[in-house]
C-alpha cells in the first residue's frame, strides 16, 4: 500500500515507499580481469570499492534499509537472466560510473554497457532540449588521453578534483599500497559525493531496457578504436519554413533544414542534432549537412570520402526543384549512404497525405528504397516514433560504415623489379594504409555483394 504524508505543502513518500523503488544510485561498470596463476579473485579489490561506495551513498542520503545504493553484475545471482536483469538495471540507475582502465576499453561488454546508459541521455536531451549528463568516469588504472574512445574523450570530468596520487596511481594503486590508504579513502569518498550530487541534480529519467545481447558497442567495433573515432555524416532533406508546401504546419520546421523537428511536440530538439548524438553514441565523429547545399557538388563515379545518413521528409518532395535533385542523387546509387525517413505517426497532416507522399518518394528515389538489409528497408518506408528512430539508426550506421568501406578508394603500392605483389588495405577517414606482403589483390576484396539484398 503506498502511504504518503504530507508537512507543510510538501508531500513525501514513507521510508517503505522509499525502500519499494528498485532503482540503484549507481552503475559500477567495470572489465573483469582473468585470473592468473589460480589464488584470489582478481576482481576482489572492485567488489572492496563497490562496498565502500556504497556505504558512503547511503551515510549521504535518506535511503532505508533494503534499499540499492548501487548495483554490480557480481549481484546477479546463478539462473537469473544475466542479460535481461543488466538492461533493467541500466534503464533505471541513475548514474553510471565506468571504471577507466586499458582493459575496461578494449571490452566489447564494457561498451555496451556504456551504449545503453547513454540512450537515456540522448532521448531525455530529444525531449527537454536540456542536456543530462550522467556519467561520472573513475580511474582504476589510469589511461592515456590517446587511447579513450570518442565517448569517454568528451565528458567533462577534472579527475584532479580526488587527488594526484588518484590521477597518477588510480584506485587500483591506492587500494593495493597500505601506504596510500588515505589517498584511497579520500579518492572513493570525493567520488560518492560526485555521485550522489549527479543523482539528485540531473535526474535522467528511466528508460526502455535495452537487449544487452544486441546492443553496439560505444567504443565501436572490436579491436576497432585505435586512430579516434571514424566519421560519419548526416544530411538533412528537409523543408524550411520558408519554403512548406501551402497547408503544412511550420511548427516541424525551423529556418534552416537541419531545424526540422518531425516528432514535434514529443521532441523538443531536431532532429539531426539527435542523429549526431546517437552516432556519437557509437565512437563515430559526425558532422550535418544540408542536402540543399551538399547535392550541387559533382560526385558522379567518384569514390566515398566517408560513410552518410541521408535523413528525408516527404514533405521535402513536394518541391519540384528538390525532388530531381534527389531523384539524380538516387540514380547515382551510393549504396554507402544509407536513407531512413522519419514519419511521426502522431502528425495528423501526414497521415492524411501518406499515400500521396509516400508514392511520390517510391517514384523519386526507387533505387534507396529497396537498397540494403531488411531494416535499411524498413528505416526508408517510415520510421514513426522518436524511440523506434533511436533503435533503428545504430543498425543503419553501421551498414553505411561498411559499405563505405567496401566502395572507399585503394592506393596500390609501385611495385617493381618483378618483386611479389603487395594488397593494400584502404586509405583515408577510416582506416590507414597497410601492406600484406604476399597476398591477392585487394581489388576484389571491394567488390559488394548484398547492395540490394537483405
Amino acid at each position: 500500500m503506498r502511504v504518503l504524508t504530507q508537512d507543510g505543502g510538501r508531500v513525501h513518500a514513507t521510508t517503505q515507499q522509499r525502500a519499494a523503488d528498485h532503482r540503484p544510485y549507481f552503475f559500477l561498470s567495470y572489465a573483469h580481469t582473468p585470473g592468473y596463476g589460480g589464488g584470489t579473485d582478481p576482481d576482489m579489490w572492485v567488489e572492496r570499492l563497490f562496498q565502500d561506495l556504497c556505504g558512503h551513498v547511503m551515510a549521504m542520503t535518506d535511503l532505508p534499509a533494503g534499499a540499492p545504493a548501487g548495483f554490480i553484475d557480481r549481484e546477479i545471482r546463478s539462473g537469473e537472466g544475466w542479460s535481461e536483469r543488466l538492461g533493467e538495471v541500466l534503464a533505471t540507475c541513475r548514474v553510471f560510473v565506468p571504471l577507466f582502465s586499458p582493459r575496461y576499453f578494449a571490452s566489447e561488454m564494457c561498451g555496451k554497457e556504456w551504449y545503453a546508459f547513454a540512450q537515456r541521455a540522448i532521448h531525455h536531451r530529444a525531449r527537454s532540449n536540456q542536456p543530462a549528463e550522467a556519467i561520472v568516469p573513475a580511474l582504476w588504472v589510469p589511461v592515456p588521453p590517446s587511447q579513450l574512445p570518442g565517448p569517454a574523450e568528451r565528458l567533462q570530468f577534472n579527475h584532479r578534483d580526488f587527488g594526484d596520487r588518484y590521477v597518477s596511481d588510480g584506485l587500483y594503486g591506492l587500494i593495493k599500497l597500505k601506504l596510500f590508504n588515505e589517498e584511497y579513502e579520500r579518492a572513493v569518498y570525493e567520488l560518492a559525493k560526485r555521485i550522489v550530487s549527479v543523482a539528485d541534480t540531473v535526474r535522467i529519467g528511466t528508460g526502455r531496457p535495452v537487449d544487452y545481447r544486441l546492443a553496439p558497442s560505444a567504443f565501436g567495433a572490436p579491436g576497432g578504436g585505435a586512430g579516434g573515432p571514424r566519421p560519419m555524416q548526416v544530411t538533412i532533406a528537409a523543408a524550411t519554413r520558408h519554403d512548406l508546401p501551402e497547408g503544412r504546419n511550420a511548427d516541424y520546421y525551423g529556418d534552416n533544414p537541419q531545424d526540422w523537428n518531425p516528432y514535434h511536440p514529443d521532441a523538443a530538439r531536431p532532429l539531426a542534432y539527435v542523429a549526431e548524438d546517437l552516432v556519437r553514441s557509437l565512437n563515430y565523429q559526425a558532422t550535418i549537412a544540408s542536402f540543399d547545399e551538399e547535392a550541387g557538388l559533382p560526385v558522379g563515379k567518384q569514390p566515398p570520402t566517408t560513410p552518410e545518413i541521408l535523413l528525408v521528409d516527404r514533405w521535402a518532395l513536394q518541391d519540384e526543384d528538390r525532388c530531381r535533385r534527389l531523384a539524380a542523387f538516387d540514380a547515382e546509387n551510393r549504396p554507402w549512404v544509407t536513407m531512413v525517413v522519419p514519419w511521426n505517426r502522431d502528425d495528423h497532416e501526414s497521415r492524411a497525405a501518406e499515400a500521396e507522399l509516400t508514392a511520390k518518394l517510391e517514384r523519386t528515389m526507387p533505387t534507396k528504397m529497396r537498397q540494403g538489409r531488411a531494416y535499411c528497408r524498413a528505416a526508408a518506408k517510415g520510421v514513426p516514433s522518436m524511440e523506434a528512430f533511436g533503435q533503428i539508426l545504430p543498425q543503419v550506421v553501421e551498414v553505411a560504415a561498411q559499405q563505405y568501406l567496401r566502395h572507399a578508394a585503394v592506393y596500390l603500392p609501385a611495385t617493381g623489379g618483378g618483386g611479389p605483389t603487395e594488397r593494400t588495405r584502404l586509405m583515408g577517414p577510416m582506416a590507414q594504409t597497410q601492406y600484406i606482403p604476399g597476398t591477392h589483390d585487394a581489388s576484389t576484396d571491394a567488390e559488394d555483394t548484398d547492395d540490394g539484398q537483405s
